[in-house]
């Protein structure tokens, strides 16, 4: 029997810690969960186990995500999108419920955070990457008009819902939550309104620069390899920065490409929060929209930063915000800071064009 290489050892250690770990969240529970049980479940020491992970909280977050992402593949698409805002998002609270205690037992199918973002970036990430889940759902009920505010107000229903059944198994009924739902979108919002600082942004930058941008790449949402050297726009967005996204979205041309590249100076905490929580819920639009459907802009997840060293920008962290316009295989306009993403897809290469750029 051939010996395993070094690589493949560790790959099967990281899959025991996993096992064991997932099994002993969810007997305890986050808070009382110990990495010894872990260790002695996987038949490891605690040393192996932290070789693999840096402590308790970046393993259990290394399981959700890894929970998340077998969701995620496991999810079939229906033939045929809901049609209407309201049954669609009908579909979406009955697939999003199907997690809590309610629906079966176990803390873990919760994907309970409380006790884990205990720090001030943590729970500014998770701040903004509630406001990105907003933007993916309201893509996929209506790719013209993006209703956000109806998409952060049902998330915000059935977060809450979460917390009550988290504290209060068995409280409430999921299918009242699924008929609120659906009214939800009956309700008039009033139109969103332009974020009052983009008429101070600085226009995106000419160029007229050769890059190399990195192959092997995967959109998070259709779960295909791409290149990021079409046509259009690459926003390059930290995790504290997520919802900078939907300026870019608005002001994206018709028929362009748009990429947002998702990146961290923390991989384990913030990066694993990121890709958890947003694979966790495009699991959900995957099983309730048909692909056609799915949000449109393509989500790419660089914990390695190599989209950034790309473009330039060699040190990405949790507030990047930087952005490329890319046209026959040239960077033809840059823009960095705030609102980096709305310069580039709204100005861009205009002056290329003949039009000064606004």
């Amino acid at each position: 029997m051939a010996r395993l290489t070094r690589a493949q050892q560790q790959e099967r250690t990281r899959a025991a810690v996993l096992v064991a770990a997932r099994r002993e969240f969810a007997e305890h529970g986050y808070a009382e969960a110990k990495v010894d049980r872990i260790a002695e479940h996987a038949e490891l020491t605690r040393g192996a186990v932290y070789s693999n992970f840096t402590g308790k909280r970046e393993l259990y977050l290394a399981v959700l995500a890894d929970i998340a992402e077998r969701s995620w593949a496991a999810a079939q698409p229906p033939a045929r999108s809901p049609d209407s805002a309201g049954r669609a998002l009908a579909a979406f609270a009955r697939v999003w419920l199907e997690r809590l205690p309610f629906a079966g037992s176990g803390r873990l199918r919760l994907r309970s955070l409380t006790g884990v973002l205990d720090t001030d970036p943590a729970r500014a990430a998770l701040a903004e990457l509630v406001r990105f889940e907003a933007l993916l759902l309201a893509s996929a009920l209506d790719p013209r008009t993006r209703p956000v505010r109806l998409a952060e107000l049902t998330l915000t229903l059935l977060h809450g819902a979460a917390g009550l059944a988290e504290n209060a198994p068995g409280a409430g009924d999921p299918f009242d939550l699924v008929r609120a739902a659906e009214h939800l979108a009956g309700i008039g919002f009033p139109a969103d309104t332009e974020p009052p600082h983009l008429p101070f942004v600085a226009p995106a930058r000419p160029a007229r620069d050769t890059w190399t941008p990195p192959g092997g790449l995967r959109d998070e949402i259709t779960g295909r390899r791409i290149d990021v050297d079409d046509d259009g726009v690459v926003v390059v967005l930290g995790v504290r920065r997520l919802s900078a996204a939907e300026e870019a979205m608005r002001s994206v041309r018709p028929g362009d490409a748009l990429t947002f590249v998702v990146v961290t100076d923390d991989p384990t905490g913030t990066g694993r929060l990121a890709r958890l929580r947003l694979v966790d819920l495009l699991a959900c639009l995957r099983r309730v929209f048909a692909p056609e459907d799915l949000p449109r802009p393509r989500l790419v997840f660089d914990d390695l930063g190599t989209v950034p060293a790309a473009i330039g920008r060699d040190t990405p962290d949790d507030a990047t915000e930087a952005a490329v316009r890319v046209r026959d295989g040239l960077i033809v306009a840059r823009a960095e800071g705030r609102g980096a993403g709305h310069a580039v897809a709204d100005g861009g290469d205009r002056e290329h064009d003949g039009v000064r750029p606004v």
